[in-house]
């Protein structure tokens, strides 16, 4: 183990120490999980069971393995970039996946706690299109980072719709 890492001809970068890649890792599993504990904060309860909803809304017992799954490729997508050359290399990148895990992070309260399903639309839409500017951010850097996005995003399209119609259905 280089403890200043080795360097990628093809990338002009330098990866990080194996054992630094390792807590990294570790690290971006704790951010994206604790963008994930919100969920158990403010829980969908008796007013979201009390919703109109449409005929194709999923069973609650979806969302819980469905999100632990993409949490877990947020995080390893992220960390694939960040080993391309850190915060220093990858700036950009780096900042829009933090902009929309914030995002992410701020839906749950707003629709959950608020009970606001209109302001969790525009939120949702906005988190959308930091998911999608992310995505194409992390292309350039690592194929692999932004394949393991794309499941993320054909989801939150899913969750956009259905914040939608649960809007129209209870306005």
């Amino acid at each position: 183990m280089a403890a200043r890492g080795v360097k990628h001809p093809e990338a002009g970068t330098t990866s990080p120490s194996r054992l630094k890649a390792v807590f990294a890792l570790a690290g971006w599993l704790a951010l994206c999980f604790s963008a994930a504990s919100l969920g158990g904060v403010f829980m969908p309860g008796e007013w979201y069971a009390a919703l109109k909803k449409p005929s194709w809304n999923p069973p609650g017992w979806v969302f819980g393995p469905v999100w632990s799954a993409l949490y877990t490729m947020m995080a390893v997508a992220v960390w694939l970039v960040w080993k391309r050359g850190g915060f220093v290399a990858q700036r950009t990148p780096l900042a829009l996946f933090l902009a929309q895990l914030f995002l992410n992070a701020a839906w749950t309260p707003l629709f959950f706690g608020l009970h606001r399903p209109g302001i969790a639309l525009v939120e949702i839409v906005l988190l959308w299109l930091a998911i999608a500017a992310t995505l194409a951010a992390f292309r350039p850097v690592s194929r692999a980072a932004a394949w393991l996005l794309a499941p993320y995003l054909v989801w939150v399209s899913f969750a956009t719709m259905l914040n939608f119609a649960l809007w129209r259905l209870n306005s």
